[in-house]
This record gives C-alpha cells, structure tokens and sequence, in this order.
C-alpha cells in the first residue's frame, strides 16, 4: 500500500484512535486479514468471524511488526477502533485508488473470471506494473484488500468482482470505480440465489453501468457471443468494445483448433492487426477467455503480435484449475476442482474429451451447488453430455445430486461400468487406484464445498498409499 499515516487512516474510515503513541506514524507495509501475513509497517484488519475473532490477535500481530490493527474495539494496542470494520476497510481502498490514478479494470461472468483474470494480467504486466486479484478473492473484502496492495509504481489494477445478488456489484464498482468494466457471460452459476438467468444479468450489467462516458475513457468490453452480454450496451455510456467469434465482434477469434494436446490455437483479431495465438491452457472454452484479456489489451495500447505473444506464453496462476499433470506412470490427472458450475463443467469435459483422443478418459465428479430448482435437470444434462463425449469412465461422488450425474449418463446409454456412483472421495480414490492404467486421462472436478481436490492429491501423491480426506 502507499504510505499513509494512522492519523490521516483514521481520517478516512472516520475511527477513533487508541493507545497510539504517534499518530504520525506510517503504515508502509501490506494491509493483511490473516496475522500470518503481517510485515513489519502492515495494517491488521481484525474480523470477528463465526469461529474465529481477529481482535484476539492484536498483541501478536502489533509485536511482529503491525503498525496498528484497525478494529471495531479497543484491544490493548495500537488501533483505530471503527463501527463497522468491512465498510473501514472499503472506505480506505476507495481513497487510496482515487489518489493513485492507475488504470483500474474490472471483469465478471458466470464462468471464467479468474482464468480471464490471469490472463490479463499477465498480459498487462508485459506492458506495465500490474497489480490483480490472487485467486478468487473477489468479494467486498478480497477485492479492497487487492486495491490496497497498490503501489505508486502500479499501473493496471485488474479486480474481478463476484456477486450473489443484485446491488453487490454495484457497492464493488463503488468502492473501487472501473474505467474498463468486462462482462464474460452470463450462464447459470447461483441460480438457486438469483432466481434467473435475467436476473443474473441484471447485477452483472451493474459493472457496465458504473463506467465513465466515453469522453472520460470508459471502455465496455462485452461478449459478443452471448447475447444477455451483448444487450448491456444499451445499459452503460461507455464505448462499447466487442470480443467474441461473430465476425462482427471487434476482437475475435478465426481457425480455431485444438492440438493434440487440447490445447487452443487461433488466429487472433484486433482493429490494431492480426496474429497467431496457439495456448499453454487447455480446452476450447479459454478462446474466449483469450480474446477478452486481448480486448483489454488492445484498449491499454497493445499491439496484436505483443497479445498474441503474451497469449502464447501465459499460464495458469490459480491453483485447481485445469491443472494438468502427468504421472511418472503416464497417467495424466486433471485438476479443475476449485469450483463447478454447468457451464464450467461442460468446458471442462469437453477439454478432456479433446485432451483424451485416443486415451481412456476418466470424469470424476461431484455436485454443483447453488442452483436451486435447477440442479435435478442440470446435473442430469452433464451426465448425458459425458456419454455424448464418449468419456469412458464417470465416476459421481457423493450425496443426492451425484446420483443424478450418474442417472443422466445412465438414461443417455451408460451402462455396465461405464458410470458408477460412490458415497465420497475416498471411495473414488480406492476404485481409481484399482483401475487406472497408464495412459489413463482423469478429470477431478465439482463445487467448492465438495473439496475433490483430495481425490487429484491423492492420486499424485505416488507415494502415499493411505487414506484421503474426504468432505
């Protein structure tokens, strides 16, 4: 964070400063929730949570090093003491992004934020310091301690923004306003919260709404290729740029293939030139991903052949997701067990079908969560697509919704052992452990909450032949 003082933080969050000896003293170092992260100089956000209560590690935190804990009591140590900690803490990114003036953008969507996230960030950083969201934090707490890692030498900011409902983007976009708002898609993640598809892009448009008019530099980037995306030009008065596949999107992708590998090749588009693009990542679905990080790209300045080199060379840098390792055995495993949702799990199955040609390819699967009268019929759609794919093994994991994964691939024509049912990660690990034989392409993936991540730990873990924890 830039170097403020506890007197002017206290300032801007409208606290009270306690047992302060130099309220001129400067916050230098990171602002950090967890006290495993303080530094000498950091600002120790204390949340009092369900199991665990932050101001119980004032002390500690203020004797490695904390310059003050910023709290919503007095804890004995130096602390500005606030009503309300979160609403502190978003007050004080709000003001430390207006005083930077770095280039701040914003992305959402149903599915791929933190994938097109990454890639944008490591095209940007090509170009200038960027600073971007680690992993998924992209709530009202993740996304302004992301603005607060801001330096003066930052030029981007990329933050992905999440919600559950209508007006969550609204307060992100508040405490951190865009220049550059990016809308993915629009798909079926939480629609068990929402409601509907409409009302998801409803609160998705909500980031197109906040940019600047196009004589302040607003830039809307939207899909083209979905077209709840593509109507929320009518909704902001920025410039509206479009990425997609339709050949009237302004970025777009031609000659799509995949390698042999799975991996994405395409020749790239932009009002700036052309150039070819062939992906680390795997799975067609990072097409879009990719042409949406080079639509930001191209705004910033870049030129194609600069995106198209950026593009080639990027990675994955969020854990879980699309991770591919092969095993000393030649067994390659697939981790894409962070999150699931319909559409996410659809890409990925359609990566491993690609990935899988001429191989046995294994989907172990577990439940998608949150989508409310919706999961019957959508869990019973991914298990007939994983028939359709011709996916040889299906192996659902868990409770009720795993049975209709199996049910879905059963009524699409699954039958011997071709899909099978288990009660938990455990119970998959023991049948993949007996089956697998080299050559073998395994996919791990479901909802969060599920924790399947055991089941691709275990099967990497050669040496460890005990038991997985199962969730």
């Amino acid at each position: 964070m830039i170097a403020l003082s506890l007197a002017e933080i206290a300032e801007v969050v409208g606290g009270q400063t306690h047992d302060i000896p130099d309220p001129s003293a400067l916050v230098t170092g990171p602002v950090v929730r967890d006290s495993r992260e303080v530094e000498p100089g950091s600002l120790f956000v204390a949340f009092a949570g369900e199991r665990v209560d932050g101001h119980d590690f004032a002390a500690a935190v203020v004797e490695a090093g904390a310059a003050a804990v910023l709290a919503s009591r007095p804890v004995g140590v130096p602390a500005i003491v606030v009503p309300d900690v979160q609403a502190a803490l978003g007050a004080l990114a709000r003001h430390v992004v207006r005083r930077l003036g770095t280039t701040l953008v914003a992305l959402t969507g149903s599915a791929g934020k933190t994938s097109t996230k990454d890639l944008i960030a490591q095209v940007l950083r090509r170009k200038a310091p960027t600073v971007f969201t680690p992993g998924s934090l992209n709530n009202e707490i993740g996304l302004p301690l992301t603005a607060l890692s801001a330096t003066e030498e930052t030029r981007f900011l990329v933050l992905e923004m999440g919600a559950r409902g209508i007006g969550h983007i609204r307060y992100l976009t508040e405490l951190t306003p865009p220049r550059i708002g990016l809308v993915l898609n629009v798909g079926t993640a939480h629609i068990g919260e929402f409601g509907g598809r409409e009302q998801i892009a409803q609160a998705k448009g909500e980031l197109v709404e906040a940019l600047p008019p196009v004589e302040d530099g607003g830039a809307a980037i939207l899909n083209a290729d979905d077209p709840l995306v593509r109507a929320m030009a009518s909704r902001t008065k920025a410039r509206v740029i479009l990425f997609g596949e339709s050949g009237e999107a302004d970025v777009r992708a031609e000659n799509v293939t995949l390698t042999e590998a799975g991996q994405p090749s395409f020749r790239l588009h932009t009002p700036s030139g052309a150039s070819d693009v062939t992906m680390r990542l795997y799975g067609e679905h990072h097409v879009s991903n990719a042409l949406a990080a080079a639509a930001v790209a191209h705004e910033l300045g870049m030129s194609a052949s600069e995106i198209a080199t950026a593009l080639s060379e990027a990675g994955s840098l969020s854990r879980w997701r699309m991770e591919v390792t092969e095993r000393p055995d030649g067994v390659t495993v697939v981790n894409d067990a962070y999150n699931a949702n319909p559409e996410s799990m659809r890409a990925a199955l359609r990566a491993l079908a690609a990935m899988g040609k001429g191989r046995r390819t294994w989907a172990v699967l577990g439940k998608m969560a949150e989508l409310g009268d919706e999961s019957l019929a959508e869990h019973d759609a991914v298990g007939r697509l994983a028939v359709r794919l011709n996916v040889g093994k299906l192996v659902a994991v868990g409770g009720r919704e795993a049975s209709w994964l199996q049910l879905g691939a059963y009524n699409e024509g699954s039958w011997g052992e071709e899909s099978v049912h288990v009660s938990d990660a455990q119970a998959a690990v023991d049948l993949l452990r007996s089956q697998l034989r080299p050559g073998d392409v395994v996919l791990v993936k479901a909802s969060r909450s599920v924790g399947l991540e055991s089941v691709a730990q275990a099967l990497l873990d050669s040496g460890n032949e005990g038991e997985v924890a199962a969730r």
